[in-house]
């Protein structure tokens, strides 16, 4: 049997000094709590009283006897008062009908003495007790709190501080985290999880110092799990409504301190973990020397069986003054996520996470050559750019590039750099693919040397480009439409919002300066080409 270490009217009333007390009114509060007696003759005590104090007093002056008194008896009861003992002869003959009925109403204990009591000897009685259940209480704490410290440090300690908790404060016990994996015991609790996660997500305001719930006519004890100044989780309690007492809470504390430590040990872990990884994928992908036995950590074993494709995300975010443990923390979240995200979709992720890039190797299996696992990806993709997670990541922002599928890990350089020139690509609004593959003549037109490229551009635009710049019209972007739309007049105009003798004056001047045969197949493809190059090689001269 837990002991409970509060005092109550029920506890008081059965002490040798209130032997020949009686209980005349509220006998239905007699479960009250007393922290403290007080020895009162006034009826101006608004300052005096705390709560929970069992008020003694002779009734000199407060009429006790008539219903005049009633004010006196309300204001206690709504300042929480414990109850009121009163010595009768003295100054009070017998207590009022009206105040008896009012007492019995609000439950609220009234004790007589009926003859001379000292008041002195019940406070040092009662005081006494309280002390020495205090020190009780805390001795009780000191060990719960060695053993609740001893079992963090073995495998699985949180399940086995929630066992412990149960054992002790008989009660189901659950550890609601904001990640994936929550902990409960016994196993039949599990499905008060969902409900207690969706309670606190909705009243997370609320729930920062923890306090008490109430879902399906049972009453949770919550306690938050803080952490480097973050609340990692909530700690639950099923509790009784008679063990609504500050001990509970107490247990509770100590609980929760010892799963923060077991807490910070694995975010220490995940951090040194995430650091290996970082540096791991970036060698990689730069082509630098790397540990075989860090490797193993973390790819999976099979390697041989394997596909792999490097996905790039560029991020958006805002510039902000954030420190190094703070970025640790939003590191190890996005990790966190994006690992969860990618293992959901079958792949097997490796990350490398910097504040304007991530950089993430992806290991998947397929059926046969032909499956690209292009579905996936792209699903993959929608569920990032829809997090949403306030200052730690807005997918809103990003963009994405995917390189060509691979089986050699030593490929993964070229991968690198595919993902990169896809990214590039997206960046300067000149293709939308993500997909190293879907970005067609590109793939040719990004690995040109750029000298090549503009000397391939002027060979075919420059005429185009040199009247652009003298006369400021836009035969290049008409020769990008017309060349795009198969040589449409209508469209063309129509795109371009022009009337369609300005489309043919235009096309008139691009015959002077191209040739008549500009629209014959070869030469078709060749401006097609050099249009594309003439973007690429802008963009680069930006940079």
């Amino acid at each position: 049997m837990v002991r409970t270490f509060e005092l109550t009217i029920n506890d008081i009333i059965k002490r040798d000094s209130f032997k020949d007390a009686k209980v005349i009114a509220g006998k239905q509060g007699i479960s009250r709590h007393v922290r403290w007696t007080h020895i009162l003759e006034t009826n101006k005590f608004d300052s005096l009283i705390n709560g929970d104090e069992l008020i003694l007093t002779t009734g000199a002056g407060l009429k006790l006897d008539s219903s005049s008194a009633l004010p006196y008896i309300r204001n206690l009861i709504d300042r929480k008062a414990a109850g009121i003992c009163v010595e009768i002869g003295t100054h009070v003959s017998h207590i009022s009908n009206e105040v008896i009925q009012l007492a019995n109403q609000r439950q609220f204990p009234i004790i007589i003495f009926d003859h001379f009591v000292k008041f002195v000897d019940i406070t040092q009685d009662l005081h006494s007790l309280m002390i020495n259940q205090h020190h009780q209480m805390l001795n009780q704490l000191n060990q719960l709190s060695t053993r609740f410290n001893e079992l963090s440090l073995l495998p699985n300690g949180i399940l086995k501080i929630l066992q412990e908790l149960h054992t002790y404060l008989k009660g189901d016990t659950l550890y609601i985290t904001d990640e994936s994996r929550s902990y409960y015991y016994p196993p039949e609790t599990k499905f008060m999880e969902e409900k207690i996660r969706q309670h606190i997500s909705d009243q997370s305001h609320q729930s920062t110092n923890g306090g008490f719930i109430s879902l399906n006519e049972k009453k949770f004890a919550l306690v938050p799990v803080k952490g480097l100044g973050q609340i990692w989780g909530y700690l639950c309690l099923q509790a009784e409504e008679d063990n609504l007492q500050d001990f509970l809470f107490s247990v509770m504390d100590r609980a929760s301190v010892a799963i923060a430590q077991i807490m910070l040990r694995n975010r220490t872990i995940e951090e040194r973990k995430q650091n290996i990884e970082d540096k791991m994928v970036r060698n990689l992908l730069h082509g630098k020397e790397y540990d075989p036995d860090e490797m193993q950590t973390i790819f999976p074993s099979t390697l041989k069986d394997f596909n792999y494709r490097i996905m790039l995300i560029q991020t958006d975010q805002p510039e902000t003054n954030t420190d190094e443990e703070d970025w640790n923390e939003i590191k190890l979240q996005q990790s966190v996520m994006f690992r969860s995200l990618f293992k959901q979709h079958g792949f097997y992720p490796a990350i490398s996470i910097g504040k304007n890039d991530i950089a993430i190797i992806t290991s998947f299996q397929v059926k046969n050559d032909s499956d690209r696992a292009i579905t996936k990806f792209s699903q993959v993709v929608q569920s990032i750019t829809d997090i949403r997670a306030k200052n730690i990541f807005d997918g809103n922002t990003c963009i994405f590039g995917i390189s060509n599928v691979y089986k050699d890990i030593s490929a993964l350089m070229t991968g690198y750099q595919e993902a990169k020139r896809v990214l590039f690509l997206q960046g300067a609004n000149i293709s939308s693919s993500i997909f190293y593959e879907n970005i067609g003549i590109y793939r040719i037109l990004l690995k040109q040397q750029d000298a090549y490229l503009k000397s391939y551009i002027n060979d075919y635009l420059s005429p185009l480009i040199r009247y652009d710049q003298e006369t400021k019209s836009e035969l290049l972007r008409t020769l990008e439409v017309y060349l795009n739309l198969q040589g449409s007049k209508k469209e063309a105009a129509d795109q371009l919002f022009i009337v369609r003798q300005t489309l043919y004056h235009r096309l008139r001047k691009m015959e002077e300066l191209l040739g008549k045969d500009f629209m014959e197949p070869n030469n078709r493809l060749a401006l097609e080409m050099a249009i594309k190059a003439y973007y690429i090689s802008e963009d680069i001269g930006s940079d």
